[in-house]
């Protein structure tokens, strides 16, 4: 079979329509392919709808510079973070604990009162092995820490992380690797402690230093270790005591992801 005209292929090619995906049945199942009113899901602010604004104007408006709670836990959350040096959040899936930790400590960054950031979380897969990871430790640890990048992403530009990555102001620190450490002006961010044994997080703990805060957050009832060495729960319970210690417990009805979690929560 001989080659086809070039002039002939572009001109078949133009007669194709791009939107021949969506107006035919799919493979004879005939199930259509509809975009989304609106071009997204849902979102937390559709509770409180702003209309009558174009794209760009709506992605702008629903960027606030300054985060604010979505429920009475949430409050109590960002106020101790403020007011303790060591605050404790626990709570379910969805409850914005990492988030709202990452927001205080870029905003205490900001602002001066720290000099660096520094985040940590346990390197352990939920379920599933996914073997040895190419790179240096940053590259091998940036899967584990995608929320937590996900996180400084809605609160700093590309450009502004990235620097401040290559030069240490926000610092990745592998558990591993702490023991030793006193971290002075700094705002450190444990994540997913449910992960971390009680000796890990002892260890974590002591690490605080002179004018920094500690954030540890987790949900005791979804490590991926087995119940009698997660340590987080007992850690905690044994934290509430001290007055320079705040333990914040999320529930369901704190979840700002779709409703649905907040219902499944409920279930599963």
């Amino acid at each position: 079979m001989g080659k086809r005209n070039p002039a002939k292929r572009l001109k078949a090619a133009s007669e194709v329509r791009s939107s021949a995906w969506f107006d035919e049945p799919a493979r004879g199942k005939g199930a259509h392919l509809h975009a989304i009113e609106g071009g997204r899901g849902w979102h937390p602010d559709d509770a409180h709808p702003v209309t009558n604004l174009s794209p760009q104007q709506d992605r702008t408006q629903r960027y606030q510079k300054t985060v604010k709670p979505r429920s009475e836990n949430q409050a109590q959350l960002m106020a101790a973070m403020d007011s303790h040096a060591l605050v404790c959040a626990l709570g379910p899936a969805g409850t914005g604990k990492t988030y709202l930790a990452i927001c205080k400590a870029v905003e205490a960054l900001q602002k001066g009162r720290v000099s660096k950031i520094v985040l940590s979380r346990p390197a352990v897969e939920a379920g599933e092995q996914i073997g040895f990871l190419p790179g240096g430790m940053e590259d091998k640890l940036a899967p584990y820490l995608r929320p937590l990048y996900d996180a400084l992403s809605d609160r700093l530009s590309p450009a502004q992380l990235k620097h401040m990555l290559s030069e240490g102001v926000i610092e990745i620190a592998p558990i591993g690797f702490m023991r030793g450490r006193t971290l002075n002006n700094a705002f450190i961010v444990i994540d997913e402690a449910q992960n971390c044994t009680y000796t890990q997080l002892k260890m974590l703990l002591t690490r605080l230093g002179w004018h920094s805060t500690m954030v540890i957050t987790g949900d005791p009832n979804q490590s991926d270790l087995l119940p009698e060495f997660s340590g987080l729960a007992k850690a905690a319970d044994k934290l509430e005591a001290l007055s320079g210690a705040s333990v914040i417990r999320l529930e369901a009805a704190d979840v700002v992801r779709h409703p649905l979690v907040a219902e499944m929560l409920d279930v599963l």
